[in-house]
C-alpha cells in the first residue's frame, strides 16, 4: 500500500510528529511504501535545522532527517515555512521546500493520507 503523511503539528508541543514518525517506521517495516511527508502549519518547525534539544531527549529534526535519508520525500509547505521564518538554508538535510501542489500530487498517488495533528 503507498501510504501518505500530513504532519500539522510542532515537534514538541504534542505527540503528532512522535506518532507519525512511529507510524512510518512500523508501517516500512510491514513492507508498504511511503509516498511521502508533508510538514504543514506548525509542522514545518519539525525539519527545522536550528533545533538544539538537551542531550538527554530526542533529537526530532535529525530523525527527520534520518528518514529522508532512507528515501523517503520529506516535503516542507513553503506558505507555512515562510511564515514562521523558515527558508531553504534553515531545513534539515533530506527534507525539501515545495508548495501545497505536491501534498495533492501525493494525495492522488497515495492508496491513503494519514494525518497527524488538527
Amino acid at each position: 500500500m503507498k501510504i501518505g503523511v500530513l504532519v500539522q503539528e510542532g515537534p514538541y508541543n504534542h505527540e503528532a510528529s512522535d506518532s507519525a514518525y512511529k507510524f512510518i517506521e512500523a508501517a516500512m517495516a510491514k513492507g508498504h511504501t511511503i509516498q511521502g511527508v508533508f510538514f504543514y502549519d506548525d509542522g514545518v518547525y519539525n525539519v527545522a535545522s536550528k533545533m538544539e534539544p538537551p542531550q538527554d531527549d530526542r533529537h526530532i529534526a535529525k530523525r527527520w532527517s534520518e528518514l529522508g535519508a532512507k528515501g523517503v520525500d520529506l516535503i516542507v509547505c513553503v506558505a507555512a515555512a515562510k511564515r514562521r521564518g523558515i527558508n531553504p538554508d534553515l531545513i534539515m538535510p533530506n527534507s525539501r521546500i515545495s508548495g501545497l501542489g505536491q501534498l495533492s500530487e501525493m494525495c492522488t498517488e497515495a492508496d491513503r493520507l494519514i494525518t497527524f495533528g488538527d
